[in-house]
This record gives structure tokens, sequence and C-alpha cells, in this order.
């Protein structure tokens, strides 16, 4: 088996986990409370962006007020939180994981979920012994991954950013990593499409699946 001396840091929420359908009920639960009609999934993964009043912006047409804000994330985490109980981990995560580490790589989760939520979650799929770290959002739901990808990567103090790829469905993972001296892929079955993450120009590969994301990756870093 070939051997490998990268690291993996991987997103949750639409990469690991797919959840793209609790995502897209919560979103359209958090638009109802301000009286604006249901988006399509093709439609969000066009619109979507971080920070995620930003996204609210382009489908509004307006940044939200701070009340309105308010309202909208407190119905998409009370609603996401009901439907995510009927999402599962993407196919193939269970042996890309095992695979990965048999083959010498390490590995690690970074994700904007509540790192609170995330540690039970990732436990309760059995898949927890298969990382160095498990880094959930510990603040405010507002920004981007940068600053934490940086404490992210300084925690792990063997591991160096730049044998280190990010494998994550939005920009903003390729961002992250770019601030942290590591080098990204985007999957696309998760926040974006194909085409949004190409007219995005992150200039990193872009894989249709977990499978081909691990292949780029090893690539990236060889």
């Amino acid at each position: 088996m070939e051997r490998h001396t990268t690291h993996l840091v991987w997103d949750w929420n639409g990469t690991l986990f797919h959840d793209i359908d609790a995502v897209l009920g919560a979103t359209n639960a958090a638009f109802a409370v301000i009286g604006l009609e249901p988006i399509t999934l093709e439609r969000y993964r066009e619109l979507y962006c971080v920070p995620v009043p930003l996204f609210y912006e382009r489908r509004m047409g307006r940044m939200p007020t701070d009340a309105e804000w308010l309202v909208m994330d407190e119905a998409f985490h009370r609603h996401y939180s009901e439907y995510r109980t009927r999402c599962a981990l993407a196919d193939g995560v269970d042996g890309l994981l095992a695979d990965w580490l048999a083959g010498g790589g390490s590995q690690s989760i970074l994700s904007m979920f509540g790192h609170d939520e995330l540690i039970p979650l990732v436990r309760g799929f059995g898949i927890e012994s298969h990382f160095l770290r498990v880094d959930g959002r510990k603040g405010a739901s507002r920004g981007g991954k940068s600053a934490d990808m940086v404490r992210h990567l300084a925690a792990l103090e063997s591991v160096d950013p730049g044998r280190t790829v990010v494998i994550g469905d939005a920009v903003d993972d390729a961002v992250a990593a770019r601030h942290a001296g590591a080098r990204a892929v985007l999957y696309t079955g998760g926040s974006h499409s194909r085409g949004s993450l190409e007219a995005a120009g992150a200039g990193v590969p872009i894989v249709d699946s977990l499978a081909e994301a691990v292949e780029a990756a090893a690539s990236l870093a060889a």
C-alpha cells in the first residue's frame, strides 16, 4: 500500500456529514420567518457564501437587520437540529478514513458547526478514533474559517501545514487553507455546485466524490 505523510483536515457539514437536505430545509425555515419564499437546492448552491449574512444579502437584496439576523439564525439552528437526525455520513466515508490511516496519513476535523454538538455527533458515528483532533466552532457563527484553521493546525504540533490538504465543500475552505499555508480540494456534494465553485476562482482541484478528493489530496502533497 502507498504510504502517505500528508495530513488531511476534513470539513464536517456537507463533506463528511451529508446534511445538505437538512441545511436547505433549515435555510428555508429561516427565510419563512421573515416572509421570504423557499429556494431550491440549485438556487441555494448558486447563492451560498460565508459569512452567512452575505448569503442572506444575496437572497434578500439587502443585508438583514440585526433583529432579522437573530430570528433567522435561531430558526435555522432549531430546524437544523431536527432535520439533521435524518442525515448520515457521505457514501464511503468509513472506508476512506480507515484506508488513509492504514496508508500512514493523519487526519483531523475542523468545522464551523458548534463544538459541543459536533463532538458527540462524530462520536456517535463511531469514527472519532480516526482523527488526531476534532474542532468545532466555539464562538459566534458569522465569520469564516481562516483564523480557526490557523489555530487548528497550530494545535497539531506534529503536522506541517505545507504537507496538509483541506477537504471541504465551500470556497471558504480553500480560503482558510491558503491562509494557514495549506492546500485544498473542494467537493461538489455539499453547499456549492461545480459551476459556482469554478466561478469563484478558488484555483484548487474540484471533485465530485470524496474518493476523488482523497486521491487529489495525495497528489497535491506528493
